[in-house]
């Protein structure tokens, strides 16, 4: 097998890597679901570092991300790429050359599932360790567990490995009795009676994006039809989140052009998703979704926790043939300029 810069990754055992991002996001669920829920200290700010703010429910996650590295590095070193990691967010284990780079992030949508209020996600991925150039499109296998709300009581586990797929089990929370799926996206070709979403979640940017968003409805639909709700948006502060939604054909599109947004406002060091956050689309893609930087080009940037990284996500590929040149005169209207590769 090759990965996208052309090394082999022969040694690099995919399956075995599956079932350890797999067991370590039901563990970070099951400890989730253990936990008495309590609003005020699961959203107190313990650090802030320079992926995100860590929250008091992130801490918890934390420890069981490092008890399970250090189980598996007592079979081969690997680089682990996690928020909240110090320095830097990276951090080896094991003996030896490191032949994987992992990346993580234990709860991505901390701040709605904190407030009890939806799923967050377990996000984890792991790619041939090609030192610091490894990225995004070395990514060879990635793995999502849902970690659901206190009301809830089932979990979505989503797989895949680069070219063979994806695939979905649903886990009853209350009985253990688990049913496997495939992943569906939805086929519509249009965004009509759909969700489809500008990402416009936090403070900054919120008149520019508003005006992203209007720009490019008004293309999708030829112009507001007064008196009727035709797109649905989903504020979901979940990136992993959004892109389940997109292979699961629940949402039709996904446009997070907050690096650009920012960026056009006089602003490079902003809040935005980072690589953790997207290390899992390619879940999506092995879905039969097309997932890009905002100006279309293919998703990357390197495996760090500090990167700004913008993305679109398309639910199959007629969608993204029809909406995407939309896409691109909507951000050329708007002035945002065409950023630098990946969406950095």
């Amino acid at each position: 097998m090759q990965g996208a810069h052309g090394a082999s990754d022969d040694r690099l055992d995919l399956e075995l890597w599956e079932r350890r991002l797999a067991e370590l996001g039901q563990a970070v669920c099951a400890a989730l679901r253990a936990r008495n829920v309590d609003l005020e200290r699961d959203s107190r700010v313990l650090r802030d570092d320079d992926g995100d703010s860590i929250f008091a429910i992130d801490v918890d996650a934390e420890e069981l991300v490092l008890q399970h590295a250090e189980v598996w590095a007592q079979s081969g070193a690997f680089e682990l790429i996690c928020e909240g990691l110090e320095p830097a967010g990276n951090r080896s284990f094991g003996e030896g050359p490191s032949l994987a780079r992992v990346i993580l992030d234990p709860i991505d949508g901390t701040r709605g599932l904190m407030f009890d209020k939806r799923s967050a996600w377990f996000l984890g991925a792991v790619a041939p360790d090609r030192g610091p150039t490894t990225s995004l499109q070395d990514i060879e296998v990635a793995v999502m567990v849902e970690l659901p709300t206190s009301r809830q009581a089932s979990s979505d586990l989503l797989v895949a490995q680069r070219g063979g797929g994806a695939r979905g089990v649903r886990r009853d929370l209350r009985t253990g009795e688990e049913l496997s799926f495939i992943p569906r996206p939805s086929r519509a070709t249009e965004l009509r009676h759909g969700f489809a979403t500008v990402c416009n979640f936090f403070q900054g940017g919120k008149e520019l994006t508003s005006r992203l968003d209007e720009e490019l409805m008004r293309r999708a639909l030829g112009g507001w039809t007064v008196g009727k709700a035709e797109v649905y948006t989903d504020q979901y502060i979940s990136s992993g989140g959004q892109l389940a939604e997109v292979a699961l054909g629940r949402d039709r599109f996904v446009l997070d052009a907050r690096p650009l947004i920012h960026r056009a406002l006089g602003h490079d060091d902003t809040l935005c998703s980072r690589p953790y956050d997207l290390c899992t689309a390619m879940v999506a893609t092995e879905a039969g979704c097309v997932v890009t930087d905002p100006w279309l080009r293919p998703l990357d940037a390197p495996l760090d926790t500090t990167t700004n990284v913008g993305f679109a996500a398309f639910a199959n590929r007629e969608l993204y043939a029809a909406l995407g040149p939309l896409v691109l005169e909507a951000l050329q209207t708007c002035g945002l300029g065409h950023g630098a590769p990946g969406g950095r």
